[in-house]
């Protein structure tokens, strides 16, 4: 069962907000730019009554009660370097994560088993990590009761395993979404914190209706044709989805009309993905991480989101070779959509906790 909604068809539509069809820029044969008309932000169709708090909640408790297998992202992958450690508290476990001779990665608890102290702050040598306390080497093996937790590196993200803290029947991988081959990708990973949980993350994009209001820097033209019912009743993934047409704005006049679909394949993660238009194929991953309590005890969230971009312009080629020159710009963008977007979970955690929240 779904929920259609279109312009004609939406509760509240305005005449006003009916535009003419926008100027194909045609610079080049089959370039995929329109050029955009000067926004009426107020002139907007309002969304309101379509981003149904029943139906944003129905979708975030389905997502939760998807299994995770216990998994938890770290971080970029490219984060992890080699002859370093990094550290995190995911989940409130302390983690240290380095790459072994190999190359490959290796996760386990961050404090030292001699005495405690930090290894995130221990050097790597030959890809063992020895304590600066007291010498202590650890090649991620178990070893003076260490143990290492499994780890997952899909090339893009870095993941740990905390069946402890996750307590579910744990996986042997991570529940990963369909992407495109990283090799003929240009990709970008975004990190960001913020004081609220994993769901208020989630439910923030499980609400595409805010999209052109909240971020008209970015979108405009946002209609959702598709959204699951109101029911906590598990859904198949044809009808557990939400289907968006958008306009991504593109420098300060371009404009590119995709069509797009959101789904939650597991807890903490929610992935949109570009069906039809330009990049089609192309995702973003969302991913939230519980890390444990502030000093003042409230819950800290990880932002961890992972753009992975595609193209079968012959131009396309051009973009992956400019990758480093174009990654900052990518991250740039994410990090501005979420600084504004993390505002929100925080206070929608604020009005939760405070027995506030409307939804």
């Amino acid at each position: 069962m779904t929920r259609d909604t279109t312009p004609d068809q939406a509760p509240g539509a305005s005449r006003r907000a009916v535009r003419p069809p926008r100027r194909v820029l045609r610079l080049r044969r089959g370039l995929p730019l329109r050029l955009a008309a000067p926004a009426d932000w107020a002139g907007q169709r309002p969304t309101w009554r379509e981003a149904s708090p029943a139906v944003i909640a129905a979708a975030l408790k389905r997502a939760a009660a998807r299994p995770s297998g216990n998994w938890y992202v770290l971080g970029p992958s490219a984060g992890i370097r080699p002859g370093r450690a990094r550290g995190r508290t995911v989940a409130g476990t302390e983690v240290v994560a380095w790459r072994d001779a190999a190359g490959r990665l290796v996760a386990g608890p961050g404090a030292c088993p001699h005495l405690g102290a930090p290894l995130r702050e221990s050097p790597v040598h030959c890809g063992r990590l020895v304590c600066h306390w007291h010498g202590l080497s650890l090649d991620g093996r178990g070893a003076a009761g260490w143990e290492p937790y499994p780890a997952h590196d899909d090339g893009v993200l870095a993941w740990v395993r905390l069946d402890a803290a996750g307590g579910e029947e744990p996986r042997e991988r991570p529940v990963l979404p369909a992407r495109p081959p990283r090799a003929a990708s240009l990709w970008a990973v975004t990190e960001t914190e913020g004081v609220c949980e994993p769901e208020d993350v989630v439910a923030n994009r499980l609400d595409p209706w805010h999209g052109a209001w909240f971020h008209p820097y970015s979108f405009a033209d946002l209609t959702v044709v598709q959204a699951p019912a109101a029911t906590a009743d598990p859904a198949g993934p044809e009808e557990d989805r939400f289907v968006v047409r958008v306009t991504f704005k593109v420098a300060s006049r371009g404009a590119v009309p995709v069509r797009a679909v959101f789904t939650a394949p597991e807890p903490r993660t929610v992935v949109m993905r570009i069906v039809e238009g330009e990049g089609a194929g192309s995702v973003v991953e969302t991913h939230a991480t519980p890390l444990g309590e502030d000093d003042r005890g409230r819950p800290r969230t990880a932002v961890t989101e992972a753009v992975l971009a595609t193209s079968d312009r012959p131009g396309f080629a051009l973009a992956r070779a400019a990758a480093p020159l174009l990654r900052p710009l990518v991250r740039r963008a994410a990090a501005r959509l979420w600084r504004d977007d993390l505002a929100y979970a925080e206070r929608r955690w604020r009005l939760r906790s405070t027995g506030r929240f409307p939804g």
